[in-house]
C-alpha cells in the first residue's frame, strides 16, 4: 500500500455517499461564524446516522471470517444498537443486543430493534461496563451451540470500525475543494469516540489544517483524549497516518450536562434554534449537546469560520419521553 491510500478491506456497502455538506446560512447569520453541515443524519440505512459508515468495516470484516452473528451492545436507546441490529440483518447475520439496566417499555430506538426481532437482552446493573461482560459471555454460548459470533464493543469503537470516518473524512475533503471553503474545524459530539478518531486520523490522512472539536456527551474529558489517543494507535496499524506524533486529540468537556442519555437545557435550546432556522432536527443525546458547545464558543468568539458540524443522526430518540434535568433520578 502506498502512501495516501487506503487498504482494500472488506467492506459492505451501506452509506448513500457522498451524504449532502451544505450551508446553515441563517443559523451562521445569528452566531456570526460560517457553519456547514455535513449530513450524516442522511446516511441511508433505517432513519439514518453516523453509526452506518462504522459498521461499513464490521460487517465487511464479520462476512469475511464467516461469522453467523454479531454480538454487540449499550443502552437501550443506543442509535448503534438498533443500526448494528438492523445492518446484520440485511447482511444475513443474526442480531444479538445486549442493554445495561432493567427493561424498559419499548420506544425509539429499543422499539425499532424489537420490530426487526432482534435478540435483545438486559443486565439489570445500572453500571454501563456491565455491558462487557455480558457480551462475552453470549458469546461462549452462541459458541457452545455451534454459532461464530462477531463481537463488537459498545459503539462500535474500534480501529477497523473508525475507518468508516477516515474513509468520510475523504469524501468530505472532496466537497469542501469543490464548494471553495477551507473549514477551521470539524465538530462532533464524542460518545465512544469511534467517531471522533476516525475523522482526526482523516485530518492526519490527509494533511488537512483544521482541527476536529469534539464535545464529550457521556465521559470525562480525559477519558475521551485517552481513548481518541489509543484509537488512532489502532488506526495506525492498519493506514499509514503520516508522522507517528500526533498532537493530543480536542475534548470540550462541561456539556454532559446531568448525565448521559439526558436531554440539557442549553441542548434544547441549541436544537430549537437549528431546527427554527435549518429545518434539521438534532438528538437531544449527541447533537444537540455538541451544537450547545459550538453556539457557546462562537458567541464567545472563540470559534471562528468556517466549521463544519457533523450532524451525526440519532432520530428514534426524538420520540422518547427521556428525564429532564430538573427531574429527580
Amino acid at each position: 500500500m502506498s502512501p495516501g491510500e487506503l487498504p482494500e478491506l472488506p467492506r459492505v456497502p451501506l452509506v448513500l455517499a457522498p451524504t449532502p455538506l451544505h450551508l446553515a446560512s441563517r443559523l451562521s447569520t445569528e452566531l456570526g461564524t460560517e457553519v456547514w453541515f455535513k449530513r450524516d443524519d442522511l446516511t441511508g440505512l433505517g432513519l439514518g446516522g453516523n453509526k452506518v459508515r462504522t459498521l461499513e468495516y464490521l460487517l465487511g470484516d464479520a462476512l469475511a471470517q464467516g461469522c453467523t452473528d454479531l454480538v454487540t451492545g449499550a443502552g437501550a436507546q443506543s442509535n448503534w444498537a438498533m443500526l448494528a441490529a438492523l445492518a446484520a440483518r440485511t447482511v444475513g447475520l443474526v442480531p444479538h443486543l445486549v442493554y445495561y439496566g432493567e427493561e424498559p417499555a419499548p420506544s425509539g430506538n429499543l422499539l425499532l430493534a424489537e420490530k426487526i426481532c432482534a435478540d435483545v437482552r438486559f443486565t439489570a446493573a445500572p453500571d454501563r461496563a456491565s455491558v462487557d461482560s455480558a457480551l462475552a459471555e453470549l458469546a461462549d454460548s452462541l459458541k457452545a451451540g455451534g454459532r461464530k459470533p462477531y463481537v463488537v464493543p459498545r459503539g462500535g469503537a474500534t480501529g477497523l470500525g473508525a475507518l468508516g470516518y477516515l474513509r468520510a473524512s475523504i469524501e468530505l475533503a472532496g466537497q469542501l475543494a469543490g464548494e471553495g471553503v477551507r473549514p477551521t474545524q470539524i465538530w462532533v459530539a464524542t460518545g465512544s469516540c469511534g467517531t471522533q478518531s476516525g475523522l482526526v486520523a482523516g485530518q492526519r490522512f490527509l494533511g488537512a489544517d483544521y482541527d476536529v472539536v469534539g464535545v464529550t456527551t457521556s465521559r470525562p474529558r480525559d477519558e475521551c483524549v485517552a481513548r481518541v489517543s489509543a484509537l488512532q494507535d489502532e488506526i495506525g496499524k492498519i493506514v499509514d497516518l503520516g508522522p507517528a506524533t500526533a498532537p493530543a486529540p480536542t475534548v470540550l468537556g462541561g456539556h454532559v450536562g446531568l448525565g448521559y442519555g439526558l436531554p440539557s437545557p442549553a441542548g434544547e435550546q441549541a436544537a430549537a434554534q437549528v431546527a427554527q432556522t435549518e429545518g434539521i432536527f438534532l438528538d437531544p443525546v449527541f447533537g444537540a449537546k455538541a451544537m450547545a458547545a459550538l453556539i457557546q464558543t462562537a458567541r464567545e468568539g472563540t470559534t471562528t469560520g468556517p466549521v463544519v458540524f457533523l450532524v451525526s443522526g440519532g432520530a428514534p430518540t426524538l420520540f422518547t419521553q427521556p428525564a429532564r434535568e430538573e427531574d429527580p433520578l
